[in-house]
């Protein structure tokens, strides 16, 4: 299963999204983030909260969603905005026709106090990881039907 996480600058919420669901994934889900106006790189408080729990940062990078637009893309089983902002907007046309959730979260990226910033992405980082949980828990979603209901469950619930 091929999961994208999308935000407007790919730099934070969807960097960790991507990384948490490879980790609990466990090879069942592959997690793809992208952004819509990417910063261009990933926000050090992003790769610092990774790190501190225990995840490699090797190879996560800011980039555009039109990555996964094109004929080389994976082919996406969901597609899933973190910010209300990606969310509003006209995405591609996603390879695979995924299913679509949103789980919104505040963005860490834009605190300027560093001690603010820091509980901000840890906030961040533990809300994802208990959304990410409640997707890679038994029995996995087999199916279309079966995938949007549990991402429709989760949005409503976490």
């Amino acid at each position: 299963m091929n999961i994208l996480i999308l935000c407007t600058g790919n730099s934070a919420r969807s960097i960790l999204g991507e990384a948490l669901i490879n980790a609990l994934g466990q090879g069942r889900i592959r997690g793809f983030s992208a952004g819509s106006a990417p910063k261009g790189e990933p926000h050090p408080l992003a790769l610092k909260t990774l790190e501190s729990h225990g995840h490699p940062t090797e190879g996560l990078r800011s980039k555009s969603w039109d990555v996964f637009a094109g004929p080389d893309a994976p082919e996406l089983d969901a597609v899933i905005t973190v910010c209300d902002g990606a969310a509003s907007e006209s995405c591609p046309i996603w390879p695979g026709a995924p299913v679509k959730a949103h789980w919104g979260l505040p963005d860490p990226a834009g605190i300027a106090d560093i001690a603010r910033a820091r509980t901000a992405f840890e906030a961040t980082y533990q809300a994802l990881r208990r959304r990410v949980k409640a997707l890679t828990a038994d029995p996995m979603p087999d199916t279309r039907e079966a995938l949007a209901a549990r991402l429709e469950e989760i949005e409503g619930t976490l």
